[in-house]
């Protein structure tokens, strides 16, 4: 278990060291053609997170909250076309190629539809992160409950179980490993849908702030907004494989 979070420390302390060092000698501008105040090293980034604190949190929570609403619709629509899709073939036909189809639009293209659609609130930014969190949960969800040992199906039908107890009893217990996988990968792409959905029209949050940096060349702000938007990735990363810990006890 130290290994495991040493080692990464360890590489992360080295390369932030080693960009301290670079942009701190005008190293890294040089090699990049750049102006020194466009390369902030990561002792300005830490000034500028502690100096500008108010504004990343108000903005910040902004964000999280859009994450965290569009995480939970693509939950609940994710789940549901996963087991409707398991349940009747027919359905799985029709739907599935529609899903996989829905993944192939790109989110750049989509965003300013949804913003036509439903106007400058949150609505569009929650779409935009239900759609993009809305395929791995379906797909692993689905791949999950059709990996079910067939003697244990058969072993309920025995005991003249229903359908809806087979899937309450044993497909879906054998489908949250698969589910938290899907989740994993939903919660770590989901702030891309955020940052997306601000980046076509927003007033707050983030990504507004990384555009309103961008146009005065504040570069030490807009990798602080980064820091802060990886930090909530990663807590809502480390937030789902411990729900998985307390709720897969078997695995």
């Amino acid at each position: 278990m130290t290994r495991r979070w040493l080692l990464p420390l360890l590489l992360l302390a080295a390369l932030v060291g080693a960009w301290q060092l670079a942009a701190s000698t005008g190293a890294l501008a040089d090699l990049l053609g750049l102006d020194s105040y466009l390369v902030p090293s990561p002792a300005e980034i830490a000034s500028s997170l502690w100096e500008n604190r108010s504004l990343l949190a108000e903005d910040g929570w902004v964000t999280l909250r859009e994450i965290v609403l569009g995480l939970a619709c693509a939950v609940a629509v994710g789940v549901a076309f996963a087991v409707a899709m398991h349940l009747s073939t027919l359905v799985r036909d029709a739907a599935y190629p529609l899903v996989v189809a829905s993944q192939t639009v790109p989110v750049v293209v989509l965003a300013p539809v949804l913003l036509i659609w439903f106007g400058y609130g949150i609505a569009p930014k929650l779409a935009i992160v239900a759609l993009i969190c809305f395929f791995p949960i379906t797909v692993a969800t689905l791949d999950g409950l059709r990996s079910v040992d067939p003697a244990a199906i058969k072993l309920m039908r025995t005991l003249d179980a229903s359908r809806a107890q087979i899937l309450r009893r044993v497909e879906a217990p054998a489908a949250l490993p698969s589910f938290f996988s899907g989740l994993r990968i939903a919660v770590a792409v989901a702030p891309i849908g955020a940052i997306f959905g601000e980046w076509v029209g927003s007033s707050s949050g983030l990504g507004h702030l990384i555009l309103t940096d961008l146009g005065y060349y504040n570069a030490a702000r807009m990798f602080a907004a980064v820091v802060v938007l990886s930090a909530i990735a990663l807590a809502g990363f480390a937030l789902v494989a411990l729900a998985e810990r307390l709720v897969v006890t078997w695995r």
